[in-house]
This record gives structure tokens, C-alpha cells and sequence, in this order.
């Protein structure tokens, strides 16, 4: 099986941790940039190209996969929809959020993972 990465988060940025989560959970990883989705879309234009990207999934690494999905909340909930009518498992990424202020008053949040949540 291998683990779709439906993200802007490409593997080889992942923490040592988060790479060896999914590759212990799912085998091997595969990126798939998770397209930019602009606001002014419509909904029509949303269910359009959540067609075109789990065909294109699909057609690419068939149906013995799952995918970890992050991205513009109505593109990820369409395309869940479409991968569990599949039976193809879903997830997301789980972070804790760690958040500092620096002495120049800028804040900075660092993103730890912990592991991949099951959407349901």
C-alpha cells in the first residue's frame, strides 16, 4: 500500500517522526501537491476538480492506498467523500501547536507531529 500525500507538505520536510509514522502505517509515501483553490470559486467548481484529482489518484496508484489529506477544507471534503465511497482510508496529520514570542514581539508557532487521525 502506499500513502498518497495529498498536501503542500512534501515528504522529504516531514519530521523524522511523521516519516516514520506513515511509513510504519502505510508504506511507502507519494506526494501529490494539494492544488491552491481560489476563494471565488463555487461550489460547482469544487466538485469539478475533486473529480479530476481522484481520477487522476486513482488512475495513478489505483485503490490499494490512503491518503493523507490537508489542504482548503471544502477540496479535502469532497475528495474524502470520494475516496471513503472507495473504502479508501483517509487521514490527516495531528500536531501539537507550540507557539513563542520572540524579543522583537513576532510570533512564531512551530508545528510538532504526533500522529495521523483516521477521518470518519
Amino acid at each position: 500500500m502506499n500513502l498518497i500525500n495529498l498536501t503542500n507538505h512534501p515528504y522529504s520536510l516531514w519530521s523524522e517522526e511523521q516519516k516514520e509514522c506513515a511509513e510504519k502505517g502505510f508504506g511507502k509515501v507519494v506526494d501529490y501537491p494539494f492544488p491552491n483553490v481560489e476563494p471565488m470559486k463555487s461550489e460547482k467548481d469544487i466538485s469539478f476538480l475533486a473529480d479530476n484529482i481522484f481520477e487522476d489518484v486513482i488512475n495513478k496508484f489505483g485503490k490499494s492506498i490512503a491518503v493523507h489529506i490537508m489542504g482548503e477544507f471544502t477540496l479535502c471534503f469532497a475528495l474524502i467523500k470520494r475516496f471513503q465511497k472507495e473504502g479508501i482510508i483517509c487521514v490527516a496529520s495531528c500536531t501539537e501547536r507550540n507557539v513563542t514570542i520572540n524579543n522583537k514581539g513576532e510570533k512564531i508557532t512551530r508545528f510538532e507531529f504526533k500522529k495521523f487521525r483516521q477521518y470518519e
